[in-house]
Parts: structure tokens; sequence; C-alpha cells
């Protein structure tokens, strides 16, 4: 790769994603809206401001809502608390659970507080008490279907690292007193805020083949040595970053093994090592988002 091919992997690109599926997924959540007792808004741990649908509240209007925080295990846990106190003011109901194991008990006892009254106003009516009906929606790749495994107990929900994995709302019926509804992960159609946009893109919310991954992996780079210069030095050895991220991809390439023949440093190879890096916890707990 020469120096002009550093310079066009080193710009950094505008992102912006909103295929059509999404705008279909919107629009069937508000026909559906009237069957919904209680909206599960999924976010990520490790950007729980990012990750959060910037439309939501209009989405969903007034449904009794939890927020429920995943992958918690693999996040900075004093900084994305800052982040959930601020919701926790704002009356959110906040649950976090890890990415793997742990108990969803606190979740359902909540979704039982929640659905009583509406199950006491049913009786009053002569009606029956029902199961609770749940939607589920948030960002792509945020741990919904995990979620939903956890509460089944078993697979039932299909899980996979690429947005758009889910392609149609499905119901899934957890037990005698909860029916989920399923939905695709959804974003906007316009992200002001590149900086977010480029943090959805670093946790694969975003559909990689869309990104370029150079200006993906300088961006990671950027932030870690911002926000966790330790865990940068450490993982690459790198103290110092400059502006046109050349001597630390050096340093990564040649630290990392990421050589093409002749021993020249693979930049393109270096880029990916640095996404799935991130990706694979391997900097440890980290949270990009800040109040």
């Amino acid at each position: 790769m020469n120096n002009q091919d550093n310079e066009k992997v080193f710009q950094k690109s505008q992102i912006n994603w909103f295929p059509g599926h999404m705008a279909k997924t919107k629009r069937e959540i508000r026909e559906k809206l009237n069957l919904i007792d209680i909206v599960y808004e999924v976010i990520d741990a490790r950007m729980p401001i990012s990750s959060k649908v910037v439309d939501i509240d209009e989405l969903i209007q007034n449904k009794p809502r939890v927020l429920v925080v995943t992958k918690y295990d693999l996040c900075d846990r004093v900084e994305t608390e800052k982040i959930l106190a601020k919701y926790r003011e704002m009356c959110y109901n906040v649950i976090t659970l890890d990415l793997m194991g742990g108990s969803v008990s606190e979740l359902i006892q909540t979704t039982k507080e929640i659905m009583k009254p509406i199950n006491e106003e049913r009786v009053k009516k002569g009606l029956k008490e029902r199961p609770a009906r749940i939607l589920i929606v948030g960002a792509p790749n945020v741990g919904k279907s995990t979620l939903i495994n956890r509460l089944v107990g078993k697979k039932s929900a299909g899980v996979g690292n690429t947005p758009g994995f889910t392609k149609n709302l499905s119901w899934i019926r957890i037990n005698k007193d909860m029916e989920l509804l399923d939905s695709p992960g959804i974003l906007w159609p316009k992200m002001e805020d590149q900086k977010v946009a480029h943090i959805l893109a670093a946790f694969s919310s975003i559909k990689e083949e869309i990104l370029d991954t150079g200006d993906i992996a300088c961006f990671i780079l950027k932030t870690l040595y911002e926000l966790y210069p330790e865990k940068l030095k450490e993982r690459y050895g790198i103290t110092e970053l400059e502006d046109d991220f050349v001597e630390a991809y050096e340093l990564i390439g040649k630290k990392r093994g990421v050589l093409s023949r002749g021993g020249v440093v693979d930049y393109d190879k270096v880029s990916v090592l640095i996404v799935q890096d991130l990706k694979n916890g391997a900097f440890g707990p980290v949270t990009l988002d800040r109040v």
C-alpha cells in the first residue's frame, strides 16, 4: 500500500445506513402498537447513549417501557453507570444484563409489576387476565435475540452478529404469562452526529459492507487513546498517536505480525484487526459514550 492509499484509508467518511426494511419495521410496529402492553427497549452497555434509537419515543408513544441494558459484563461499569443514573432520573425502569449467564428474574418481576394494574383493570371489566404482550425493540446487534433466548431458556430466536439478521416482526411465546413480539434492529434515517454513527459502526450496529474499515479502525484508535490510553498501550504498545495514524499502524502491524511479503505492514489487515479486537473484547471492558 503506497502513501496515497494510506491517505485514502485514513480519510473520515460520512456514515448513514437506513435500509428499506427499517422503515417497514417502524411502520409495522406502529400498526401493531395497540396490541402491545409493555416495551423492552434494548441498548448496549458499551454505548448506552449511541445505541438508543433517537425517535423511539415517537414510535412507542406512551407504552410502559423497560430499558434493558445488555452486555453489561463487557462495559466500563463506572462510566456506564453514570449514564444509567441519568436514565433513572428520567424515571426509566433500567435493568442490566450480562451477555451470557446471570438471571433475568428482575426483568420478569418488573414485567409482572407493570402488568398487574393492566390485568386488574381487565378483571373489573369482566375480562380474563392474559399474558403480557411485550415488544422488543432496539438498534441492530444490541442483544435482542440473545435476550429472547435467555427468557425462553433455550435457543428460540436466531442469533447473529450481522445487522439485519432478523428480518420480520414475529411473536414468540415465552410462557403462560409472557408473549414477545421480536423486531428487526432499527436506526434512524439521518445521523446528524457522526460520532454516534462511528460508535455504532465500531460495535457492528451498522452493516460492515457499507463501511470504510480503515476509517472505523482509526476512529477506534483515536477514541481509545482519548478514553483508555492504558489499554491501547497494553494491547499495541502505543503511547503516542499522530493525526495520520501511520506510525500507529506500523507499530501494530509489527507487534501483531500483520505483515505481507517482504515484512511490509498490511494496512488493510491491521484495520480489520483493530475492529475485531474491539468486538472481541481484547481491550477489556470499555464504554465509548460519556455523559
